[in-house]
């Protein structure tokens, strides 16, 4: 208000308050217009909406001690006054005067009504944008939407946090799962299916012995109990033994019968339910078929090592100093076998025993107990299947015999055995061979060492003819010896 407040009585301009002029008893109302104030330095104002004459606001009731009166009458309380908003003399006061910071508040009130509008004169109704609508179908879609994807952001980060605290996000191992390999598959012809097929019909063998205790290995030959081994892992025994099978049980076993010559040995276990092995034809096999060696090398129960067939008819001559002699045409393999072996089964690719494990060679100086190097021997299963049927039915094995001794290598180009004893009326002297005869071939087999002679001839059977290649002086002949068993 140009830096006037009037409400107060209070002139800035002057620096104090000027008091309003009184009016005289029984004066009457001052006409329309602008009011003028006491003092010259005063400016009339303006009155809102008095009327088309600039004045200062004028009281809506009654005059106003000290103040100048309102053109307008006094209205009663709670009615419309003379001049109402819808009249052409309105009042500039409306019913929110009581709310009026600049009111004289010693002036009476009245509350002015607003009357009715006419028909037809309402104002068009207007939509405020920013009012909350009806939620539509794409918002109600969007809600779960929204919050199944806020959901797996929170679990996701919930569960990288604690895997990382784990430990478990410091790296990602290995690749994609892929296909299974067929090697991994485990099928029955695999080694591993092979195994898992044949390790129920193995055993560990103990024997007690003034010694202590003998172990080696075993597989089950028959249903009834008949157990295969070597003689040497029961030899020097009190008759007290036992078999430990593969799930952990053991059992009492009694010795049968053996022949320390063929190193094969024949105890029986009473006990249901065994699984006898299936036994495979050692003739039949070629040098590098795979081959599976089971046993307890060393003490440890159910070991398989895998290998392949090395050689075959490898002639052995073995046995402890002061022992029987042992002889037998054996197939060598590079399956690890150690101590505790011998005795069990050497089996093909299909799960058939083609051999009993029985010996190894290994670079030991004397006193030192021999490893595996690559290079073990088993007992052709042909020959052991033999020998331990003559056991089991007779007590005793039969030995095969040609008839006939050599006494070592010629030493001449073309090698050979230079008999050196051919027993009369023997399958040898049947076939017409002689002292000094040089055996040079058996079935094709060279001979080159007295050993061959007769580890060889032992693994056929008592009946089986064979066809030997000989030298007599300059010239080469071959014949037909049918094969014997001892007289003992």
């Amino acid at each position: 208000m140009g830096g006037t407040d009037v409400t107060d009585g209070w002139d800035w301009r002057r620096g104090g308050e000027t008091p309003a002029p009184a009016r005289p008893p029984g004066a009457g109302a001052p006409p329309v217009g602008p009011p003028t104030m006491p003092g010259a330095d005063r400016t009339p104002l303006a009155s809102p909406g008095s009327g088309p004459t600039p004045g200062w606001p004028a009281s809506p009731v009654g005059p106003t001690p000290g103040w100048p009166a309102s053109p307008v009458g006094p209205a009663s309380y709670g009615a419309p006054a003379a001049g109402g908003p819808n009249s052409a003399d309105a009042s500039a006061w409306w019913s929110d005067a009581l709310a009026d910071p600049w009111r004289n508040p010693a002036a009476p009130t009245a509350v002015v009504v607003p009357g009715v509008v006419a028909p037809g004169t309402e104002p068009e109704p207007v939509t405020d944008p920013d009012a909350p609508g009806r939620p539509t179908l794409r918002h109600l879609l969007l809600i779960p939407v929204i919050t199944a994807l806020l959901a797996g952001t929170l679990g996701g980060a919930l569960g990288y946090a604690f895997a990382v605290r784990g430990g478990a996000g410091a790296a990602v191992l290995g690749g994609a799962p892929a296909e299974v390999p067929a090697l991994a598959q485990r099928k029955p012809e695999s080694l591993a299916g092979v195994a898992e097929r044949v390790l129920p019909s193995v055993v560990t063998v103990r024997v007690s012995s003034l010694g202590g205790t003998s172990e080696g290995s075993g597989f089950v030959a028959t249903a009834d109990g008949h157990v295969i081994t070597n003689d040497h892992v029961v030899a020097g025994g009190t008759g007290k033994a036992s078999v430990v099978f593969n799930d952990g049980s053991t059992a009492p076993a009694t010795i049968v019968g053996q022949d320390a010559e063929s190193d094969i040995a024949v105890i029986k276990v009473s006990r249901p339910g065994l699984r006898p092995v299936e036994f495979g034809d050692s003739d039949a096999l070629a040098v590098g078929d795979p081959v599976l060696a089971i046993g307890s090398p060393l003490s440890l129960a159910n070991t398989v090592t895998a290998g392949i067939v090395s050689a075959l008819d490898r002639t052995m001559q073995a046995g402890e100093p002061g022992g029987p002699v042992r002889y037998y045409a054996a197939i060598q393999t590079d399956a690890a076998v150690n101590h505790g072996n011998s005795g069990g089964p050497l089996v093909d690719g299909a799960g058939r025993v083609v051999g009993v494990n029985s010996t190894i060679k290994s670079l030991v100086a004397e006193g030192q107990e021999a490893g595996n190097i690559g290079l073990a021997f088993a007992i052709p299963i042909n020959q052991a299947k033999r020998v331990t049927q003559d056991i089991i039915g007779t007590g005793k094995a039969r030995r095969t015999v040609i008839g006939a001794r050599a006494d070592g290598p010629t030493g001449v180009v073309g090698g050979g055995l230079r008999l050196a004893e051919v027993e009369p009326s023997g399958p040898a002297d049947g076939a017409g061979l002689k002292v000094g005869d040089v055996i040079l071939k058996i079935n094709g087999r060279p001979m080159t060492e007295p050993t061959d002679l007769t580890a060889l001839v032992r693994k056929y059977a008592p009946g089986s003819v064979v066809t030997v290649e000989y030298r007599r002086g300059s010239a080469r002949q071959n014949t037909s010896v049918t094969l014997a068993a001892d007289a003992k």
